[in-house]
């Protein structure tokens, strides 16, 4: 068995653990220094959204073009009067995209930007979005977001507890900020595939949160019935049993999409791979980290709340007090029998000597 196989069949057991709940207000006041960083973020810088919220122009060169890219945005900027975004992709051809403009400049600046680029204006591909239809995707973004998240809630209350519902929506709702703080933070254009990928994280995030929940829930069944664990100790035997398993499938999602972000945006030049794939890679390691340190200790916190659950507190505590107790009392009986004990001088257990006969000396018989 490997290391890390043999390390999570210990933690499954119970072997080992690390105590993540004990340990949740570092987990918390890391997660707020982040959220709050992601918020300044977006308030400071804000996101750079793509042209089909703003709406504009995208303009499409042959491949294999000569001209540079920041060429292609000088000669852009000249052509239109705005600030101009420019990808290279991986055929070699250029892609301009200019927010803010109109069919009628559409057709100027096209115009212009093929004898800049010495391009014959027909093989400059150009294509307009209006802004009314990235705002129509912008709404169906928010209308499917909110969807999901009332769904999440309702089957998470009805399948386990309104508990386990509420942290849930609070790691949904960490990884989303997270992500789009992280967006803005870096300047990444937000584009439909951003959206698509912030979509599909919550389902990643979902996973792992639901996996520990699953395992909770069978490991406090009549959890009143005993005082050996507190529910707080079950929640982090949870945790601990289903780590590796966590760490897992999520470096095996984070994989692929690593190659899309630093391999196919960063080294091939593929710009469009970056809107989905940053996305992803943010938010599937937000969604694993949210699940291990937010959504379960979160659970603990609001149970440990319930009488019963604090009833049951007390128990363990008084019959852990009550062994401790015990051990010391049995460890200074143990020494002070040791020191009671006759001290021995001189070699033990020395045998007796030995006769010829009862009241006569050795020696030779005369």
């Amino acid at each position: 068995m490997s290391k890390l196989g043999n390390l999570g069949a210990r933690l499954h057991r119970g072997e080992i653990s690390y105590d993540f709940v004990g340990k949740r207000k570092i987990w918390y006041g890391v997660s707020i220094l982040i959220t709050i960083t992601a918020i300044v973020g977006l308030a400071v810088r804000g996101l750079n959204m793509g042209i089909e919220f703003k709406g504009g122009a995208v303009f499409t060169t042959p491949t294999h073009m000569s001209t540079s890219v920041t060429q292609a945005e000088n000669y852009a900027k000249d052509a239109s009067g705005h600030e101009a975004i420019v990808q290279k992709l991986g055929n070699g051809s250029l892609r301009i995209q200019i927010a803010g403009i109109d069919t009628g400049q559409s057709d100027r600046i096209k115009q212009e930007l093929a004898q800049d680029l010495k391009l014959n204006p027909e093989k400059l591909a150009a294509d307009l979005v209006g802004p009314s239809w990235g705002q129509q995707i912008a709404n169906k973004a928010w209308e499917g977001l909110g969807i999901f998240m009332v769904l999440v809630v309702i089957y998470l209350a009805i399948a386990f507890e309104w508990r386990m519902a509420i942290a849930a929506l609070v790691a949904l709702i960490h990884d989303i900020t997270i992500t789009t703080g992280i967006y803005a933070l870096v300047g990444f254009e937000v584009t439909p595939g951003t959206v698509i990928g912030l979509l599909t994280i919550l389902g990643y995030s979902l996973y792992d949160t639901v996996v520990v929940f699953d395992s909770l829930k069978e490991q406090t069944r009549d959890i009143t019935k005993q005082t050996r664990w507190t529910y707080s100790d079950i929640a982090n035997r949870s945790i601990n049993g289903t780590l590796v398993r966590s760490i897992n499938t999520t470096v095996v999602a984070l994989l692929p999409v690593a190659g899309l972000l630093f391999i196919g945006g960063g080294f091939l030049g593929a710009g469009t791979l970056n809107d989905i794939s940053l996305s992803l890679f943010v938010g599937l390691a937000a969604g694993a980290y949210s699940s291990i340190f937010i959504a379960t200790p979160l659970v603990a916190d609001l149970k440990e709340r319930e009488p019963a659950m604090k009833a049951l507190t007390k128990r363990v505590m008084a019959k852990r007090a009550q062994a401790a107790a015990e051990e010391d009392l049995a460890a200074d009986r143990a020494d002070d029998s040791e020191d009671a004990a006759p001290a021995v001088v001189g070699p033990r257990n020395q045998p007796a000597s030995r006769t010829r006969g009862r009241g006569r000396p050795s020696g030779k018989r005369r």
